[in-house]
């Protein structure tokens, strides 16, 4: 499939009064897209996701939500042709992405490509459909810069960037009563790209709302000793920790914190607290560290209660843990995309994309020039794990829960 020759340099951002807003899989029954003689009958999604290698954790449970996902919407008569996914493992490693998808879209008429987990993943993923001219979804990247700096035509992010992140760290921090509140924060900084956004952004948006930086210290992917991060955390009086490690990082960090002796009032570890993986791990030791996935049991509206009624029903009445939701959110979005859109081809998908609001599990949104979501739109859902349970503490819903603190 080519890129289009009807290149449009940046991507138009226009914003349709009265486009359609959709409230979830659930409301658009009896809606319909596409006319009979559009072609094939199938619309075919391809996706490469970490089904095995170090972020194998979340990418199972995000693709977990892209298969409920897909399997509501075929139940339903809102696209009048079948919904196909096609799920190949990335293996968490870039170069096998993109195979895997030069292999997917040879072997198929692909309509769409969904995104893998982490930024340098979903940005490969990104870069392979810009050149192939198709329209790519993707959550799980919160890292700003390749989007705004990029002349991407084709690719729609509909998750919290860090922006959103910063700013619901300085909410989560404001439930704490003011004479308890952590004043001192330390900011441990992931050697890329999208750490040293992250540094930036907490550096700023936590000093504008009068706390202390303490200390910033960068450190490299993969770290298997963070000793010497912990004692320079201790040393700066820090009482809040912020950072955005990799999961098996985060992990090996918690361990370490728990055996130093020293323990910071508040931890918000985002991305590495995300997964299930992280109390199989850590038990008790991973109790009340705070996540910010975007999207965490409790936010309602927006077919939440049917996603996790339906959830539930199928999987002996559990509650989904924070990147299912991730996950299903992107075939809301897609399904709503879709009703909206006039044909199939990519052209009129992407113009779909770029026009309506979006309705779905993590909030409404729509799309600015950049595919992101525009700024001040979503809360960023944030969770604090609480014996072995993600429980929504951020933004306050009727469904959320007390934050925990400090952290025993």
């Amino acid at each position: 499939m080519g890129t289009s020759d009807s290149k449009r340099g940046r991507r138009s951002f226009l914003k349709i009064a009265g486009a359609t807003g959709a409230t979830g899989l659930s409301s658009l029954a009896g809606c319909t897209v596409f006319s009979s003689d559009s072609g094939s009958d199938t619309f075919t999604i391809a996706a490469a996701v970490p089904e095995t290698g170090r972020l194998a954790p979340v990418g199972n449970e995000m693709l977990t939500g892209y298969e409920l996902g897909v399997e509501m919407l075929n139940e339903r008569d809102n696209v009048d042709r079948e919904v196909e996914l096609l799920v190949r493992d990335d293996e968490s490693d870039a170069q096998t992405l993109r195979q895997q998808l030069q292999q997917l879209t040879s072997n198929n008429e692909v309509n769409m490509i969904w995104g893998s987990f982490s930024s340098p993943l979903v940005m490969s993923g990104s870069a392979y459909a810009e050149n192939e001219g198709i329209p790519f979804l993707a959550v799980a990247t919160c890292y700003q810069e390749p989007l705004v700096s990029g002349d991407k035509e084709w690719t729609y992010t509909p998750f919290p960037k860090t922006r959103d992140v910063t700013r619901a760290t300085t909410g989560i921090l404001e439930l704490i009563s003011e004479n308890e509140r952590p004043q001192t924060v330390g900011i441990w900084e992931e050697n890329s790209g999208w750490g040293a956004e992250m540094a930036n952004a907490w550096d700023s948006t936590l000093s504008d709302a009068g706390y202390d930086i303490g200390m910033r210290e960068t450190y490299k992917p993969g770290n298997e000793d963070f000793s010497t991060l912990i004692s320079q955390t201790e040393n700066a009086g820090v009482e809040a920790l912020v950072a955005c490690p990799q999961p098996p990082d985060g992990i090996t960090a918690m361990n370490q914190l728990n055996n130093s002796g020293y323990m910071p009032d508040f931890i918000e570890f985002v991305r590495a607290a995300d997964p299930q993986a992280w109390w199989s791990a850590l038990g008790e030791q991973g109790n009340y560290v705070t996540m910010c996935p975007g999207w965490a049991s409790g936010m309602t509206g927006n077919g939440n209660e049917a996603f996790l009624n339906t959830y539930a029903d199928r999987n002996d009445g559990e509650t989904p843990r924070v990147m299912v939701g991730v996950g299903y959110n992107l075939a809301q979005t897609t399904e709503q995309a879709l009703v909206s859109a006039e044909n199939p081809d990519p052209e009129s998908v992407r113009a779909s994309l770029d026009e309506t609001e979006f309705s779905t599990v993590i909030g409404d949104f729509g799309f600015d020039e950049y595919g992101m979501p525009i700024e001040g739109q979503l809360s960023a859902a944030s969770a604090q794990w609480w014996d072995g349970e993600q429980r929504l503490v951020y933004p306050r819903t009727e469904q959320a829960t007390e934050l925990q603190h400090p952290i025993e």
